[in-house]
């Protein structure tokens, strides 16, 4: 569990051991983290975003990503911003939608990137999906570099997808891509396995059923289309997230069981070898990610990375009051971060 805080910081040095301040100020009415989380996932969007090109990915032998790319006039003079969902979502998701427009509006490329097996590409390889699957997001950075040529570019992710970019930065620790401005993460699934115990109390059990009637789903999906490989299983017979990790996602992905795979697959373990530029915001009341007291001291420890923490804002939702913008504050932070890294030194 995080540690308790009044949600107040009074430092704007990075990797000090304590996280920068905040200036999030949650929605009236909004103080409660699921209040956050739930009334985020339903407010109505604007979506401004020009026709994308859609895109396929090969990151792995047999394995492509779905991706939609949205390019400035001279993309090549642009910073891109590839945008990563959290389980169960696609490059539809609401608050990936958001911050492509934000994006946009800055005048950046954007890449709203599927992992496999979302946004309808299941026929695009026999894999499942899983939090460790880091290679892949490296795999569409690597490919916007060598085969677009693009010289910035700049990767954020929600939730799952935060713990997948994170992990990329902490894989590539002494040695990233140049090319590579910023990483951002917001209400990330690092520390996996007290994640996955915090789902699973009473007051967390309308998220999960919601998880688990997703990934009933896409599993449905994969057996229809590779019989060979994926079996169906009754609807209610598994009844939590860690019990669905522990018969589905470990044997498909070459995990002993659930816990191996949270500990391999947890950005937590290499969050202290992050040398790009990151920013880290993470909500106190997030109603089932939370951060474990040893990996937030990596974090506040690692002078590369810019850690908010905030009293309220719920889970990927940081409701702010409209007030000259649409309030969605943690959006607005990952394009100002990413402007700010991509000014030349």
């Amino acid at each position: 569990m995080a540690a308790e805080t009044s949600g107040k910081t009074q430092t704007t040095r990075v990797g000090d051991g304590r996280p920068c301040p905040s200036d999030f100020v949650p929605r009236r009415g909004l103080r409660g983290g699921h209040r956050q989380t739930i009334v985020a996932a339903y407010l109505p969007r604007r979506n401004r975003l020009p026709q994308p090109e859609e895109r396929l990915f090969s990151v792995e032998p047999e394995v492509q990503i779905l991706a939609y790319c949205h390019w400035q006039a001279e993309r090549a003079s642009r910073i891109t911003l590839v945008v990563v969902h959290g389980l169960e979502g696609s490059s539809e998701a609401q608050y990936v939608i958001g911050t492509a427009n934000k994006a946009w509006d800055a005048g950046m490329n954007v890449v709203r990137m599927n992992m496999r097996n979302c946004g309808g590409s299941e026929r695009l390889t026999k894999t499942l999906y899983n939090s460790s699957m880091s290679g892949d997001v490296a795999a569409v950075v690597r490919a916007l570099i060598d085969e677009d040529g693009l010289s910035a570019i700049a990767i954020a992710g929600f939730s799952m997808g935060g713990n997948l970019v994170l992990k990329m930065a902490g894989e590539w620790g002494e040695r990233p891509p140049a090319q590579v401005k910023a990483v951002v993460g917001i209400s990330p699934a690092l520390d996996l396995s007290i994640s996955a115990t915090e789902l699973h109390r009473w007051r967390n059990r309308l998220y999960e059923y919601r998880f688990l009637l997703g990934l009933h789903g896409s599993v449905t999906r994969k057996a229809r289309l590779f019989p060979d490989v994926y079996r169906t299983y009754p609807l209610f017979s598994i009844r939590s997230l860690r019990d669905f990790d522990d018969r589905i996602t470990a044997p498909y992905g070459g995990f002993a069981g659930a816990e191996d795979y949270y500990y391999r697959a947890a950005a937590a373990r290499v969050i202290d070898r992050v040398t790009v530029p990151t920013l880290i915001i993470h909500s106190f009341d997030d109603p089932f990610i939370k951060i474990s007291g040893e990996s937030r001291a990596k974090i506040l420890a690692n002078p590369n990375i810019r850690y908010i923490e905030t009293e309220h804002g719920g889970h990927c939702a940081f409701l702010a009051d409209p007030l000259g913008y649409d309030g969605r504050w943690a959006e607005r932070k990952i394009v100002n971060f990413v402007e700010a890294a991509d000014v030349p030194a």
